[in-house]
């Protein structure tokens, strides 16, 4: 299903390439004139490293050692015969060995831009009349044995490192669309795909000749990874079958899937994400505009945009669903949202830890149901709309969700997005690391450690558990007598008292923890400092206030007093408790100023 959900992606979009071509990376454009006069070689990488994309013809898989030249375009080696081996042999203290495998690279390059001229003189004879090829054709002729004394005089070559690793093609000075790119010689390459043959098609149940190899896909720092492959003679061929025969796909669905799927990958893609070493790509398979607001909003869920106001999208997203929703229904007919999560599992293959495809409908209502799952009492109602990147990094250690620094648990992202997408309950993997970075920086002086996200992926969390528990209200809920909740909004007064008498918070960075799982054991000592510190309240109705509002919750603890554990499920009730109970304050104090 992964594959004809790529397949009919391709087939409605007008932003892939047409069968047969790709759009290609192309860093070094070599600019010559109509004679073949090397003019100058012109970089189109901008300041962050990434080249210019041109539509060129396709690349295939290079089998063998016989040199393999793409049409006009190709690599250093191909292109101008060197790599980064005819730096390093310049190195006078090379080992034998060393030595020995750097010239059999230089021999290796020779060899490979010996067949692309001679590809590019080939073609000058069979298309005597197009000017371009003859220019390419009479560039090599007076300058193929001084390519090196060229590029090194270039302002370019002074990053050789990266330079060697990108793509070149060529360029008639004066014009703006590159040789390779031009559609007089896109023709010259034979395009059209067999679709005859003996095997069924797995995408489109037509007759067909198979690929044998699945095409590369550019994945993380992988260069040459593969969603489908059949390594030979490892236990992974049945019936005599090898390669892509066990698996028959037809070149033209081949093609079609991996393009939609390159695509999707492309750099700034906003149907794609990246968090730890997962890649999230998503899309839908209406044209509808309904469903493109959905695919076009829903990389914000994703993401972090704006560093000011971080949930703005999110917002944004939730009102646009709500739209959509309250409307008229949508109907599955509309089409579907699809979610594939992938990871490079080595250098050679693509593995898929999450598939999902979704109803519009259905989608629709449990994006909803998660935004109403996760909304808690705040002072900005914009700002509690969670996504994807806020709910990870705030259980992770100092935000670390990316690349190899990510310090969450494996398959903690995989859960999270499986529980939003289909309705499940939140991982308990998510609501304990949630529990243990509250633990953590209880005793940070200058942050409190239950902020909105983490309050809201304990109610979210707690509210999606079937049992007998009171369900958990966005804002402070009075009628909540859960002893785990009460110990929570206690807590959350004392806390209060000491700030406005001493302006700090010692009870809280020293007796949370402890507070929260023993409660019976600090209790009555944090009670007893609280008397002294509302002693030091400078207004008597503050006094009144509080005094007030300790006895109010202490009244409704059990008659056996203060429970001497509090299992892991309460310890988060004590924990939106102290949440809920902070944010009245402040809604309290907000309602005070404005009379």
């Amino acid at each position: 299903m992964i594959l004809k959900a790529l397949y009919d992606y391709y087939n409605q979009s007008d932003k892939v390439a047409p069968v047969g071509k790709e759009f290609k990376d192309i860093a070094i454009l070599i600019v010559i004139t109509q004679d073949g006069d090397f003019v100058r070689f012109e970089d189109t990488r901008n300041s962050e490293g990434n080249s210019k994309k041109y539509l060129v013809s396709k690349s295939w898989g290079r089998v063998g050692t016989t040199p393999q030249p793409f049409h006009f375009w190709d690599n250093f080696s191909y292109v101008m015969g060197i790599s980064i081996a005819n730096q390093k042999i310049k190195n006078d203290k090379l080992d034998d060995d060393v030595r020995k495998k750097l010239e059999k690279e230089i021999l290796k390059n020779n060899k490979n831009h010996r067949a692309f001229v001679d590809y590019v003189n080939r073609m000058s004879k069979l298309h005597p009349d197009d000017l371009n090829v003859k220019a390419v054709s009479l560039f090599y002729d007076k300058n193929d044995d001084k390519l090196l004394e060229l590029l090194s005089e270039s302002i370019i070559w002074k990053r050789p490192n990266n330079l060697l690793g990108t793509n070149l093609s060529f360029l008639i000075d004066g014009e703006k669309e590159i040789i390779a790119s031009k559609g007089v010689v896109l023709d010259f390459v034979e395009n059209s795909i067999p679709n005859k043959g003996n095997s069924i098609c797995l995408v489109t149940g037509e007759k067909c000749s198979p690929v044998l190899t699945f095409t590369k896909i550019r994945l993380g720092k992988y260069n040459d990874t593969k969603l489908i492959s059949f390594q030979k003679n490892c236990g992974f061929e049945s019936y005599g079958k090898t390669q892509g025969n066990n698996a028959p796909i037809s070149e033209d669905a081949e093609f079609k899937c991996s393009t939609a799927l390159k695509k999707m990958l492309e750099y700034n893609s906003l149907n794609k994400y990246n968090i730890g070493n997962r890649t999230y790509v998503f899309w839908t398979s209406s044209q509808t505009n309904k469903s493109k607001i959905i695919e076009n909003s829903i990389y914000s869920f994703f993401c972090f945009s704006h560093d000011e106001d971080p949930d703005r999208d999110i917002f944004k997203l939730k009102t646009a669903l709500e739209s959509i929703y309250n409307g008229r229904p949508l109907l599955n007919t509309e089409g579907w949202f699809y979610i594939l999560a992938i990871y490079p599992s080595n250098k050679a293959r693509i593995s898929v830890s999450y598939w999902a495809e979704i109803p519009m409908e259905i989608f629709v209502s449990r994006m909803l149901s998660h935004f109403l799952d996760m909304e808690v009492g705040s002072g900005n109602e914009n700002c509690n709309y969670m996504g994807l990147y806020s709910i990870l990094k705030a259980v992770s250690f100092e935000g670390q969700i990316f690349g190899d620094k990510s310090n969450l648990p494996p398959n903690l992202p995989d859960s999270v997005v499986k529980s939003i997408f289909e309705g499940l309950p939140y991982p308990q993997t998510l609501f304990s690391s949630c529990i243990r970075r509250i633990r953590a920086e209880s005793s940070d002086k200058d942050k409190s450690p239950v902020h909105i996200t983490r309050a809201a992926i304990i109610k979210a969390y707690l509210n999606r558990l079937k049992n007998n528990e009171k369900k958990i209200e966005k804002m402070l809920d009075k009628e909540n007598n859960n002893q785990g909740y009460l110990c929570g909004r206690l807590f959350a007064v004392l806390d209060k008292i000491q700030e406005e008498a001493n302006n700090q918070h010692s009870i809280r960075e020293r007796y949370m923890n402890s507070a929260s799982s023993t409660p019976a054991a600090v209790f009555s000592t944090i009670l007893n400092l609280s008397n002294h510190h509302a002693e030091n309240l400078k207004n008597d109705g503050r006094k009144i206030y509080f005094e007030k509002l300790k006895q109010e919750i202490i009244s409704k603890i059990d008659a056996e007093g203060f429970k001497p554990q509090l299992d892991l499920q309460d310890q988060g009730r004590f924990f939106i408790g102290f949440y809920h109970q902070r944010q009245d304050f402040f809604t309290k104090n907000e309602e005070k100023n404005e009379e």
